[in-house]
């Protein structure tokens, strides 16, 4: 799906979120309609056509004297979809740099998510949480609401990350928590959209998130899991052959050790780690969308899509 790809130094500068979000949707969508790719609706709307017999209340007249034809203001509660955005922001997400990391492609991924669902007239939430809920806004699909998550996650990037070798033994991050208390808490069908690289939890954390997913699913919500990771060192452990200091940025316990000595075994782990995860997501239905940071973001918006049509 060809698009044209914005320069990495200014996705990296950050410097006006909603000009970036809006760059990569248009570009995307000049890209969907010059692919192969159809179905998808890319045509946006405020409007919708009058139906005889309904009440003029919420008629555009400004619109029928252009045109001659009657058609109706549409308002959040027509919306097509219900859309919640959940950013985990642990420590883990501030790897692999402070300039580009998972936490700030996950911010200007949802930044795009956040303005093509307002395009469409969806509503949309967004959650931040790490030990547990952090920030959790309303539901809406109004413009000034847009504008409102995006200053938000233009504050997200601005705020400082964990301060290196600062020992949280208890500081994990709870997503079956979160998960189950917004399977708890969505009134109506909805997508639920999850950032996350899903990393340093051991099994029974693990076992517990998958849970919580399942959960949103005996809600009858549709679940897209985004597994955020620099794949270059995380998944194919690629550093140099040189002594290093490796630092759990959840726990700020430390290993010294050469890549060599341990390369291939972390390999094997992770791979398995992903596959197994891949795999119960598949059981659920839940659309599991492995993501490198260092991936054009198309492939998160294309994803949304194939999720959406299902959704509706």
């Amino acid at each position: 799906m060809p698009a044209p790809a914005l320069d990495l130094a200014a996705i990296r500068s950050f410097e006006n979120l909603e000009l970036l979000a809006r760059q990569l949707v248009d570009g995307f969508i000049t890209g969907l309609h010059q692919s192969p790719y159809h179905g998808f609706s890319v045509e946006f709307s405020e409007h919708r056509l009058y139906n005889p017999g309904e009440s003029t209340r919420h008629m555009d007249w400004k619109v029928f004297a252009r045109t001659d034809k009657l058609f109706v203001k549409r308002y959040e509660e027509e919306t097509n979809l219900r859309a919640h955005l959940l950013l985990d922001v642990s420590p883990s997400m501030y790897y692999p740099a402070p300039g580009y990391d998972k936490l700030k492609f996950s911010v200007l991924a949802a930044a795009a998510l956040t303005t093509l669902l307002q395009r469409q007239r969806d509503a949309v939430g967004l959650v931040t949480f790490g030990e547990q809920i952090e920030l959790q806004t309303p539901v809406r699909s109004t413009t000034a609401h847009r504008h409102t998550l995006l200053l938000t996650l233009q504050q997200l990037l601005e705020r400082p990350a964990p301060a290196p070798g600062t020992r949280r033994p208890a500081a994990t991050t709870d997503v079956a928590g979160v998960l189950h208390a917004i399977a708890q808490q969505i009134p109506k069908r909805s997508l639920v959209i999850v950032f996350s690289d899903m990393l340093g939890r051991g099994a029974q954390e693990q076992e517990a998130a998958l849970a919580a997913l399942q959960h949103l699913r005996h809600q009858h919500h549709e679940v897209l899991l985004f597994h955020i990771l620099d794949r270059a060192t995380e998944s194919s452990f690629d550093f140099q052959d040189r002594p290093y200091i490796f630092e759990d940025v959840e726990t700020g316990e430390e290993v010294r050790l050469q890549p060599s000595q341990v390369r291939e075994q972390y390999r094997v782990a992770m791979q398995r780690f992903e596959q197994d995860l891949a795999l119960r997501c598949g059981q659920l239905k839940i659309d599991f969308v492995p993501v490198d940071v260092r991936e054009p973001f198309a492939k998160v918006l294309h994803a949304y899509l194939v999720k959406r049509g299902k959704a509706q």
